[in-house]
């Protein structure tokens, strides 16, 4: 190969040697060809022989000039095919990392995945067969705002799994089996769905130092009035509470006044006394349907300054709940499917104009034994327009 060489120069530099265009290009394959041969076939050494393109070196010396360490690439990869690079944490197993969203849903996973990245701020690991949460499953993760463990199997979690978790904001735990609120939740919590599980109490010290929750999705549990310890919701500022079909025979008492929406749907509620709102001046959306509430005791509303919206369908009711026309800001009232077998013309609008501050724009009556014939012109004179009355025919 060395004589090649010297020929191919030789025939440049003696002016006097002259060769032909067809002998050159002999030579220069035949070069080509014995380089070939010389050359070692490819070997793949480990995984990230692979991942050596432009974009990697590039990652590579990025990080060598900021003094990261990134330099130097290890060769043995790992059982599960990946490779531990300082300074990088590796994404779990099975599970999908992007943007610091770790998702693991769906993987038939029994305990919560290891090496899960420090920096992760979403985690989600719904719809797996997670039985218990331990002491250091969230260790450092101290950036994670959302945790998803929805429809797992989750009966335990230990009092200080949740201890490093000093940013969580939002907690979705439904869909499992326990039977009593975790301990020790984040003080950062503001959101809070645990429901469709087995809890029976809510003790008065488990919502303690939570002053940043405004949230509580608690529904589809066992839940009945004796089982909220007074003053269960103490210190609590929450804008919506769901206790949505659970056990409750009345209006729970020692709510947070702050609340904005209540939602008590699904229960066995059978009268609305006077006093049961009477500290929840802010609220503007009740929902008390699919109970079976009789009664509303005139004036049990007045309480109510600011209520726009009310559900009252799927009750028992034998006539239009008395003081509606006192609430000067209430839009839309559901009374379909009771037993209301009459309507009198002042039942929803107050005597005389300049009274009520906003007109209704939803009212509805339909699946109610009421002759809706026999109904006054005037019964709706508040209301923007007649579309939003829904009325139609009794049919059992």
């Amino acid at each position: 190969m060395q004589f090649m060489k010297s020929a191919i120069l030789m025939g440049f530099r003696d002016s006097s040697t002259r060769i032909s265009p067809g002998i050159m290009k002999t030579l220069l394959l035949l070069c080509a060809w014995v380089i070939l041969c010389n050359a070692l076939p490819f070997e793949q050494r480990g995984f990230w022989d692979f991942s050596m393109d432009d974009g990697f070196a590039m990652m590579k010396d990025e990080a060598a000039e900021d003094g990261s360490g990134f330099g130097t690439i290890p060769n043995a990869s790992l059982p599960t095919g990946r490779t531990n690079i300082p300074g990088f944490d590796i994404c779990p197993f099975g599970c999908q990392c992007h943007l610091r969203v770790v998702q693991c849903s769906d993987l038939g996973l029994i305990s919560v995945p290891k090496n899960i990245p420090k920096d992760t701020t979403l985690l989600d690991l719904q719809n797996n067969k997670i039985m218990e949460i331990k002491k250091d499953d969230f260790k450092g993760l101290t950036s994670l705002y959302a945790l998803v463990l929805v429809n797992n199997k989750i009966s335990k979690v230990n009092e200080k799994a949740f201890e490093p978790l000093h940013k969580l904001q939002k907690l979705y735990i439904s869909k499992n089996n326990l039977e009593e609120i975790p301990k020790s939740l984040p003080k950062s919590l503001v959101e809070l769905r645990i429901h469709e599980n087995n809890i029976k109490k809510i003790p008065k010290d488990v919502f303690n130092g939570l002053k940043n929750m405004n949230c509580i999705e608690m529904g589809g549990n066992p839940l009945q009035n004796g089982g909220i310890e007074a003053g269960a919701f103490d210190g609590l500022k929450l804008n919506y509470l769901r206790i949505s079909e659970a056990k409750l025979s009345g209006i729970p008492k020692g709510l947070p006044s702050s609340l904005n929406e209540l939602h008590l749907d699904h229960n066995k509620i059978q009268a609305i006394e006077m006093g049961d709102f009477s500290q929840y001046p802010s609220l503007y959306r009740l929902g008390l349907g699919y109970n079976t509430i009789r009664n509303v005791e005139n004036g049990s509303l007045s309480s109510l300054p600011i209520l726009r919206e009310l559900h009252l369908d799927n009750n028992k009711l034998s006539k239009v709940p008395l003081g509606l026309p006192d609430l000067k800001f209430l839009q839309v009232i559901y009374l379909h499917s009771n037993n209301i077998t009459q309507i009198g013309v002042n039942d929803f609008c107050p005597v005389g104009f300049g009274v009520k501050r906003a007109y209704y724009n939803g009212i509805s009556l339909f699946n109610n034994p009421v002759p809706y014939w026999e109904v006054q012109p005037a019964t709706f004179r508040c209301v923007t327009d007649r579309l939003a009355i829904q009325f139609g025919n009794y049919r059992k």
